[in-house]
């Protein structure tokens, strides 16, 4: 069987596809070396190749302008056509896995194709993949059928052969990439299209502001100037109302007074009196003393008879946690085992006490060191895990004082994870480390929130929160369907789209 063409438009056919993908493969190969850190960083951020990006971003360029080279020489042409055919299978390959199986849909990159959508250009790929397929099967047959008498079921089946290899490279690379994003991730972020989007935002008046609880209908302020009041918002931030907390002041030597809202009650804690007071949001009153609080600097209701709390008051003042539970005999139980001291047990396990009521687990998510843990509600230890960062002991030194007496950081600090929330199964964590590929601006111009399944204890996504009107993020949280961010003065409201929302178990 022979094609239905003279040998001279054969050559023709060959010419053109030839020149065709040299253009293609020397304007994508320049446009990416033009632009290759934002290229890398396209590529550090894709939801399929993210742990490979270092070699595939030089690889790619490589074979590309090495392609177009030996599709000038005739007596390469076979070959380079053959590995056109290839490269433009393993790019359709990816983009077809982008589409149907990744978590998300990155930025495309490459010159004029960024401005096509991915379904374009998955079809602009499978055009040249017929044109590489039929420009390698008529140089094959022009020049080698004669000689080795090679037939068209055996062209036919090397192509074959070929596509089936490049699909499966593409794969391999997607299901490892995968595995070690989300289990041993070498500090790389993913960052999806859109997972949050800016709703609203009020004008908090004042900077000592700090979101004390959030309910169905309402988010709670409160305020370290004036503790004794309650800002109650509406959660479209229509409605605002100012409430009055009622207790007697003088009863108890409070310096820094904290109000927790888990409705239908409302917590006061200081951190320097081993006090917790309970009362009533409808009434606002103090209704209650939980009677045996050991001393804390740390605490955080969990029902309206237990709370875990974080103390000092092991050897050396090293930080240990516990659960106080005022209907018990035993009211107190230390779980000295939870944090593990690396150097003075004070600074160094340093860290944000959480507590999420819908799973029923403790988080402790340390400040200087890529480290978190969680435990059951009676202070049971269900994991040790890591942020994605690489920092993994603490970056600083500590002095003696006083004889011992007293402890001191000696040298600068470096906070790894500042803040953090969490509600369900996902852990968010505001970050001050960049990563890999990431863009500088975006740093300077928002706060990073990475976020962590607490049930499979993975690394799932990150997303920026873009600054208003401050360079300080005081708290935050997650509750519903929303987020809702304290930049100093200013709250702010943002919608979780379904790629975060679909991650709540």
């Amino acid at each position: 069987m022979k094609l239905n063409m003279n040998t001279g438009f054969k050559k023709y056919i060959v010419e053109v596809i030839c020149l065709l993908y040299i253009l293609l493969f020397v304007y994508a190969a320049v446009s990416k070396l033009f632009d290759f850190e934002r290229f890398q960083v396209q590529l550090g951020q894709s939801p399929l190749l993210s742990v490979y990006a270092d070699w595939v971003s030089w690889s790619v360029i490589a074979a590309e302008l090495l392609t177009a080279l030996f599709l000038v020489i005739p007596k390469y042409r076979t070959t380079a056509l053959l590995a056109s055919l290839g490269i433009m299978t393993m790019f359709s390959v990816y983009i077809f896995i982008i589409l149907n199986f990744s978590s998300f849909v990155p930025c495309s990159c490459g010159g004029i194709l960024e401005k096509m959508s991915w379904n374009v250009h998955l079809i602009f790929n499978l055009f040249f993949i017929a044109l590489a397929a039929l420009g390698a099967f008529v140089n094959i047959q022009l020049k080698c059928y004669v000689q080795y008498h090679i037939t068209i079921p055996q062209i036919i089946l090397l192509q074959a052969g070929i596509i089936t290899m490049s699909s499966l490279v593409v794969l391999g690379l997607y299901l490892t990439s995968e595995s070690m994003i989300h289990e041993n991730n070498p500090f790389l972020r993913r960052y999806p299209q859109h997972p949050v989007e800016f709703v609203n935002s009020m004008d908090l008046k004042y900077t000592s502001q700090y979101i004390a609880g959030i309910s169905k209908d309402k988010i709670y302020i409160g305020n370290y100037e004036y503790p004794t009041y309650i800002l109650s918002i509406n959660k479209n931030l229509s409605h605002k109302k100012l409430e009055k907390i009622h207790f007697d002041v003088s009863k108890f030597p409070f310096q820094m007074i904290t109000v927790t809202v888990q409705e239908p009650y409302f917590y006061l804690s200081d951190g320097i009196v081993p006090v917790l007071l309970r009362g009533d949001v409808k009434s606002w009153k103090v209704t209650k003393e939980l009677l045996g609080v050991p001393h804390f600097t740390r605490i955080v209701p969990i029902d309206s008879t237990k709370a875990v709390f974080r103390s000092n008051n092991s050897k050396n003042l090293a930080n240990v946690l516990g659960v106080y539970k005022s209907d018990s005999v035993t009211k107190i139980v230390y779980r000295r085992e939870l944090l593990q001291t690396q150097s003075d047990g004070i600074f160094d396990t340093d860290g944000i006490l959480l507590y999420s009521r819908e799973t029923g687990k403790i988080i402790y998510l340390y400040y200087y060191r890529n480290e978190f843990l969680t435990a059951d509600k009676n202070g049971y230890l269900l994991n040790r895990s890591h942020t994605i960062d690489t920092i993994s002991t603490v970056k600083f030194k500590i002095s003696k004082l006083d004889k011992g007496r007293q402890y001191s950081v000696s040298s600068p600090t470096l906070v790894v994870n500042a803040n953090a929330t969490v509600y369900k199964n996902l852990l968010f964590v505001h970050s001050t480390v960049k990563g890999r590929y990431e863009n500088e601006k975006l740093w300077e111009k928002s706060f990073i929130i990475d976020v962590y399944d607490l049930n499979t204890n993975t690394y799932r996504l990150s997303f920026p929160v873009y600054r208003t009107t401050s360079n300080e993020l005081t708290t935050f949280r997650v509750d519903g369907g929303n987020l809702y961010v304290v930049m100093r003065n200013n709250l702010a409201v943002y919608k979780l789209n379904t790629i975060l929302k679909k991650e709540f178990k």
